[in-house]
């Protein structure tokens, strides 16, 4: 399996990254990405991805932080040409929930991380909260066949993922899929195309049933695999060959 989104310098995974990187290979995790959401914080990505050869990372600014953390294109790939073990941009995207940072400062940092991704061509991590007509009109806009895009931890609705998939987007699912009031978002995952699955934990947040309330780590994603499953109706084995293999295939490993 591969946990295609954690936050590993979030406590309590980062003083205890050593057990948590064991409890992952004993889950049967291969690969393990952990995104950026600061610029600050990148430090921290670039010294976990060398602990183990299984992690890779990500660069990128968070919406919620754009107020504080804007970054230009030029600087984004800057940060991401330091290691090559850094396969993305992002997470970035647009959250008009909370409306943490405003709603220009997001749109102008979400097109300067599409075009690096774009420039780099490498895929592009999305967070889209309250902003489907925001988000769909900006990729559209910015549309090129080497525009990868995940939208991760996916809760949007069935329309929002039908129309991304002709933009080459792909949908990671979390443990939200496995809330009992989840019906919804569960029906979207059925509709899915097979080859644009991902699973990821979101870790440490967003745990799975059936340890929801407790902090996430990566070893958890076997609960979200199994739901997942179960709701395509296929074999577990086989859920996690198409997810892996669609992981490998979109950031090019």
């Amino acid at each position: 399996m591969i946990d295609s989104h954690c936050h590993l310098n979030r406590e309590p995974l980062l003083s205890n990254l050593n057990q948590v990187l064991i409890r992952a290979k004993n889950a049967g995790i291969e690969k393990l990405l952990t995104i950026c959401t600061t610029t600050t914080e990148y430090t921290d990505i670039l010294d976990i991805i060398s602990k183990d050869q299984m992690i890779y990372g990500t660069f990128g600014v968070h919406p919620h932080e754009t107020r504080n953390y804007f970054i230009e294109k030029d600087e984004i790939i800057k940060k991401i040409q330091i290691s090559k073990k850094i396969i993305g941009v992002g997470e970035t995207g647009l959250d008009f929930y909370y409306n943490n940072s405003d709603k220009d400062t997001q749109l102008k940092s979400f097109q300067n991380h599409i075009e690096a991704a774009i420039s780099l061509n490498i895929p592009l991590i999305i967070h889209s909260r309250n902003a489907e007509n925001e988000t769909y009109d900006i990729l559209k806009k910015n549309y090129q066949k080497n525009l990868k895009i995940l939208m991760h931890c996916f809760t949007g609705s069935t329309d929002f993922a039908l129309s991304l998939i002709p933009l080459n987007a792909y949908f990671s699912a979390s443990g939200i899929i496995t809330f009992k009031n989840s019906t919804e978002l569960q029906e979207t995952f059925k509709k899915v195309p097979e080859d644009k699955l991902l699973i990821e934990t979101d870790s440490p947040f967003l745990s799975p049933e059936p340890n929801r309330g407790k902090k996430n780590e990566p070893a958890y994603i076997k609960f979200t695999a199994q739901k997942l499953a179960n709701l395509r109706n296929v074999e577990l084995e086989k859920l996690i060959m198409l997810t892996t293999k669609n992981f490998n295939t979109l950031f090019s490993i």
